[in-house]
């Protein structure tokens, strides 16, 4: 598809397709915790039970980077 092949294709889904997602997600929750009103308290808690297992998939990324270099 377009000249790429699967592997081409897979990385740059997983890599630059699913941050986009996740950046959208997180402008997601901070619209959220804005219209909540939620303070400053309130805003980490929503970020932290919303936002955690984005955390796991860039140490992920971040793992598998450190192992190949």
């Amino acid at each position: 598809m377009f000249g790429f092949n699967e592997e081409q294709f897979a990385w740059f889904g997983l890599t630059i397709g699913i941050g986009a997602f996740m950046l959208y997600m997180l402008f997601i929750i901070g619209q959220l915790a804005w219209e909540s009103k939620a303070g400053k308290f309130g805003t980490f808690v929503i970020f932290l039970g919303l936002a955690f297992g984005m955390l796991g998939f860039v140490a992920k990324g971040v793992i598998q980077w450190w192992m190949d270099s």
